[in-house]
């Protein structure tokens, strides 16, 4: 499958993902409307969002430089394999950070 390089389909996949995540969480309290309920959703919405943020970001950036994410499925080939790079952007060959922090 080819990337999508056009902007208004890029902005229109991200208002799509938003609005599949405000109306599946509206009629999941319409469903269940009390107070735990809401605030387990609420949790679970920001745990996923640290989850991948952690899994694109920190990883790339921290953990190790030379990893690329393409997608959940890349991510988690990367995690359970064993030979995964040891080195993070402060681990250079000439000793200093390969990134501005």
């Amino acid at each position: 499958m080819e990337d999508i390089k056009n902007r208004k389909l890029i902005w229109c996949k991200g208002g799509l993902f938003l609005l599949l995540g405000v109306g599946s969480s509206i009629l999941l309290m319409l469903q269940a409307p009390t107070l735990s309920v809401c605030l387990l959703l609420m949790l679970s919405v920001w745990a996923f969002c640290r989850a991948y943020y952690f899994a694109f970001y920190v990883i790339e950036r921290y953990v190790d430089s030379s990893y690329r994410f393409s997608g959940l499925i890349s991510f988690a080939r990367y995690a359970l394999r064993k030979n995964r790079s040891p080195e993070g952007p402060e681990a250079s060959s000439s000793g200093e950070k390969t990134r501005k922090q």
